[in-house]
């Protein structure tokens, strides 16, 4: 083996090492995200129990407690759930092409079925009309 076959075996386990990386970090952000979005949940289902006759309680910001009423902690978590639901489906679909792009660097076959997407609630209405006759 050439000097050249060997740059060009190095580059080559270079690149799919980089793309290997890329899906690593991806997968590992939807996790941190989704264990936000499930701290988050928790929050919201403490907050709907709590039977104390204030309408107050204590929030946690980075070190630092602050005092709010329920309905202001309760609005912002779950704005906060939305936007983790919209990064998470952001980095979702960015995972997709990271891993075909493994894929293809590998030589592999992209996936088949991967980038299926749901049908909305229009298309399935329409699909259960056509179905019931």
């Amino acid at each position: 083996m050439g000097e050249r076959d060997a740059d060009f075996v190095l580059r080559y386990l270079a690149e799919v090492e980089a793309l290997a990386e890329e899906v690593m970090a991806g997968r590992q952000q939807i996790v941190d995200l989704d264990q936000k979005r499930n701290q988050n949940r928790e929050a919201l289902t403490a907050l709907s129990k709590e039977v104390d006759a204030t309408d107050e309680v204590m929030v946690c910001f980075g070190n630092m407690f602050v005092q709010l009423s329920k309905t202001k902690t309760r609005d912002m978590l779950q704005r906060d759930q939305e936007l983790l639901d919209e990064e998470i489906a952001k980095l979702r679909e960015e995972l997709k092409v990271k891993v075909n792009n493994l894929l293809e660097a590998q030589g592999k076959p992209e996936l088949k079925g991967y980038n299926l997407k749901p049908l909305n609630t229009e298309e399935m209405l329409f699909m259960r009309k056509v179905v019931e006759g």
